[in-house]
């Protein structure tokens, strides 16, 4: 169990904890991984429609953007184009899985450091690139970096705060995500007129989130639970009175030391996924993120630019619409900020699925009737689905956004939370992946079918977060198998009585003959 474990003991009572100033510090640091994760999810959409970068990686796409008739659906329908914003995820992926094991041994901090150093060096590439190759390159460096900041931010923070507090804290990380994408519109908004060097500015604008966390890193604490998980047990007790800005940690100490005891005897906690009694909390953590993706938002953060010239407004109209729904999308994490931890998860999940649905019924709709292959959508028509899509994002980002990152972060014991992390993080980069290099294609064949295939998958994990989820607010994870899934009408069935455990544990060769 983790320092998230830290408002309730065993017999219900808080632990004594503040939200003290060293938290919010250490979360705020760290959540600048989220804005390396947003920066570069807004940046991408921008750069990929300025006429200069097309122009010198992509020609094809650029004549095909120029001819007076093509296709309004399959104008930037080129696979190149695609792997560029989408390489990204697929190395976030295979990194994500050396990042858990960094987590595990090294600790959540050196991971962090890892992710700025792996996304500056990509930020490097990617501003200098002088040809595709050394633009994939740079790509694949960034991938790096988020997976090991996915992977090691939200952990971070769920650790370090107390439980009262552990849903807002951990949505920092998705407000900066947000944050990053809004600067990244604002930045493309000023560099698309600056020929010909404007996105290599845009391109470079990720290197500050990057040093910043690099530099942070080196001045906040390592996590309790990370450091007493790693044998240093007088450093995790007085990180742990740090960041509780008091003497009397001790119960929570134990708890902390009694959670890393019942880990350190689980060899294999991979193995230990696959057992019957970890199948709720990793089907819930991973298919989170498959909803997350086939929500269809990144179809809007990647290719809002894109989507919007499509559309018919001009690159400048386009791009300011994209600032208009980051601005949305930041204002809109507040909520989930100061109402996760009041309302509850479940309830976010399930309001924004139905106005997520709505909006993008609407879309579809207006899109289906008014813009065909070669003609360009009446302006009231456009303006009315970018007033949806600003009703979309603003219900994904008070609820399937932080969220997303949240619940996976909190359900997990701590003898399987890395890895269970790892398969939450690979399964959202994975989606992430398909959305990005298939979404241009998808939109040429299904045009503006596409916006009711996410609006299928927006109803079905509706009704999949209102029966199938549990309430986790306000339960700490030393709680979480008692009071979330063995009360829950479905998933109770997976666990065997109390007194039972269903984990593996190496046997110990001084027990064999």
């Amino acid at each position: 169990m983790p320092a998230q474990i830290m408002s309730v003991e065993k017999g219900g009572q808080d632990f004594p904890a503040k939200l003290t100033k060293q938290v919010i510090v250490c979360s705020i640091i760290a959540a600048f991984g989220g804005l390396m994760f947003g920066y570069d999810i807004g940046i991408s959409g921008g750069v990929t429609s300025m006429d200069d970068f097309l122009l010198k990686f992509f020609p094809i796409v650029y004549k095909k953007k120029h001819k007076a008739k093509e296709n309004n659906y399959c104008k930037y329908d080129n696979q190149l184009l695609q792997l560029f914003t989408s390489c990204l995820y697929l190395s976030a992926v295979v990194c994500s899985f050396f990042a858990s094991k960094c987590c595990k041994k090294f600790g959540r901090k050196p991971t962090m450091q890892l992710a700025a150093i792996f996304f500056f060096v990509g930020v490097v590439l990617n501003s200098a690139a002088m040809n595709l190759p050394m633009l994939i390159v740079g790509r694949i460096c960034l991938g790096a970096g988020v997976g090991f900041g996915n992977q090691a931010v939200p952990l971070f923070i769920s650790e370090i705060a107390p439980a009262k507090y552990r849903g807002g804290l951990n949505i920092c990380f998705q407000m900066l995500i947000t944050l990053g994408i809004l600067c990244a519109n604002v930045v493309n908004y000023f560099t698309s007129n600056l020929h010909p060097y404007g996105w290599r500015i845009s391109l470079g604008g990720a290197a500050f989130p990057a040093i910043f966390l690099g530099l942070g890193s080196l001045i906040i604490v390592e996590t309790p639970t990370s450091l007493i998980e790693r044998g240093k047990t007088q450093e995790g007790l007085n990180a742990l009175k740090k960041i509780r800005g008091m003497e009397d940690v001790q119960k929570e100490y134990d708890e902390i030391q009694r959670a890393t005891e019942v880990a350190k005897k689980i060899k294999h906690p991979y193995r230990n996924l696959m057992k019957r009694s970890s199948r709720p909390q990793l089907i819930c953590g991973t298919i989170l993120q498959v909803f997350q993706q086939f929500t269809g938002i990144n179809v809007i953060m990647f290719y809002a630019p894109v989507l919007f010239q499509t559309m018919g407004l001009g690159a400048d109209a386009s791009l300011l619409s994209a600032v208009v729904t980051g601005s949305i999308n930041s204002v809109s994490t507040l909520v989930a900020i100061f109402g996760v931890d009041r309302v509850g998860r479940k309830f976010l999940l399930v309001e924004a699925a139905f106005q997520m649905l709505i909006s993008q019924i609407i879309t579809g709709v207006i899109l289906a009737q008014n813009l065909k292959a070669t003609n360009s959508i009446p302006k009231h028509y456009a303006y009315i689905v970018v007033t949806m899509i600003c009703v979309f994002v603003s219900g994904f980002a008070w609820s399937w956004g932080p969220l997303g990152w949240l619940i996976p972060s909190e359900i997990f014991p701590l003898e399987t939370r890395t890895a269970g992390f790892f398969f939450a993080v690979s399964m959202n980069m994975i989606c992430t992946f398909i959305i990005a290099q298939a979404f241009l294609t998808m939109l040429c064949h299904m045009r503006s079918g596409i916006f009711f295939f996410f609006a299928a998958w927006i109803l079905v994990m509706g009704f999949c977060a209102a029966f199938l989820l549990p309430e986790t607010k306000g339960i700490s994870i030393d709680e979480m198998n008692e009071k979330a899934w063995k009360k829950h009408w479905f998933w109770k069935r997976y666990f065997k009585h109390d007194d039972e455990q269903d984990v593996y544990i190496e046997p110990s060769t001084q027990d064999q003959p």
